[in-house]
């Protein structure tokens, strides 16, 4: 009878133990909140102003992990400038952050596909469109004329931002930065088919901030109408 009270004991506490073990799984693999994503980079770019980095996922066994599939919990949209790298500006590691840079972090077709792809396939909940101080596609869009190869496309894209700018005071580059990430920002909100529906439906946040080449500070642009914008663009 003790042999057998011993093993009923032995046998509830292994149940229990299973129990809480399915359940710290369950919950690392819930999907994190765009909220939640949102603080984390905020905090990693606290980490990297004040260079007291967490340098995490840059095990040999995270790289392994990732051998199986990848989770990222945030698409950054940045410029290509080699001065402004997303992982080490928000202290993220392997497998944390789905990047696209492209000169300008404008939005083509190309860069919206991309994006797609992570908010549709890996259920990424937030996408941040990231300018920078001092933006070289910026001033080319500013100084204007013919600039050679493919890079008049480019400069298309930016110049409305630049037009824009022009109309208000104080400094003319940091105006066009700023008001080229909002113009990306309401552009991917109201993308079709997929961005604009994610973000209508609550599984998607997009948000615009702006890199501080002197500080290494994020400045983060308040959200504008996002759900109005893209009600409007799902009804059209």
């Amino acid at each position: 009878m003790e042999n057998s009270g011993r093993r009923s004991t032995r046998l509830r506490f292994i149940m229990v133990a299973l129990g809480i073990l399915t359940q710290s799984m369950a919950w690392s693999a819930t999907p994190p909140t765009a909220d939640a994503v949102l603080a984390e980079l905020k905090a990693g770019n606290r980490q990297h102003q004040s260079h007291q980095y967490a340098h995490p996922h840059e095990s040999a066994a995270r790289q392994q992990e990732l051998t199986k599939g990848q989770s990222p919990h945030a698409v950054i949209l940045s410029c290509a400038d080699s001065r402004v790298p997303p992982e080490i500006v928000f202290d993220q590691g392997l497998g944390d952050l789905f990047v696209v840079r492209v000169a300008g972090n404008i939005a083509t077709d190309s860069e919206i596909a991309s994006i797609e792809y992570a908010a549709e396939h890996l259920h990424t909940p937030l996408v941040v469109v990231m300018g920078h101080q001092s933006c070289g596609a910026v001033g080319a869009a500013i100084e204007g004329g013919t600039p050679p190869g493919h890079l008049p496309t480019l400069i298309a894209q930016i110049q409305p931002a630049v037009v824009e700018a022009r109309k208000l005071s104080g400094d003319l580059s940091t105006n066009a930065v700023r008001l080229n990430v909002e113009r990306v920002v309401t552009k991917l909100r109201t993308s079709q088919p997929v961005l604009a529906q994610l973000v209508g439906e609550g599984k998607l946040r997009i948000v615009g901030a702006v890199y501080a080449l002197d500080s290494g500070r994020v400045e983060w642009l308040p959200e504008k109408k996002a759900a109005t914008q893209a009600a409007q663009a799902v009804k059209h």
